[in-house]
């Protein structure tokens, strides 16, 4: 088994879109990237810790490639929009792979490259590409928030 963690905007629509993923074994949002030692949702929420809403997945390589996983990272969001997705603006809600093994961080470069390459954006694209550190995982409520709501996205 392998871990992947993604920030793409707000992390209950990451974590929908990648939870029912065969091969994808399970989900925690939280966050991870900045400097503050168990952030909660209100400290994020600042803009002052650094740390992104991410999804961290636990994945099985047989059934599901880390390539398959990218591709459905690049698909939910908009990758060109620095710090911001939708109507949700801070760092927080920044594009960013954060890696867990070198292969990963070559695997998410290419995949980057390539997407760059490929024409489908006009703009740059910002997604950050680093080295997973700490993940702390967000507060009970937060875990698999639109499912529990009966809400197939983000209310806005």
């Amino acid at each position: 088994m392998e871990k992947a963690t993604f920030g793409a905007g707000c992390f209950w629509h990451v974590e929908e879109a990648f939870q029912h993923l065969k091969g994808v074994l399970s989900t925690t949002v939280g966050y991870t990237g900045g400097t503050l030692k168990n952030p909660t949702y209100e400290d994020v929420c600042t803009d002052k810790t650094g740390h992104a809403e991410v999804i961290e997945l636990t994945y099985d390589p047989k059934k599901i490639t880390y390539e398959e996983l990218l591709r459905v990272f690049w698909d939910i969001h908009n990758p060109t929009t620095k710090n911001r997705q939708g109507p949700d603006v801070g760092t927080q809600y920044r594009s960013a792979i954060f890696y867990h093994s070198p292969e990963q961080k070559t695997v998410a470069e290419l995949s980057k490259k390539d997407l760059e390459q490929s024409g489908r954006y006009s703009k740059k694209i910002v997604t950050e590409i680093t080295e997973a550190t700490t993940f702390y995982p967000a507060e009970e409520y937060h875990q698999r928030y639109l499912s529990k709501h009966g809400l197939a996205a983000c209310p806005r």
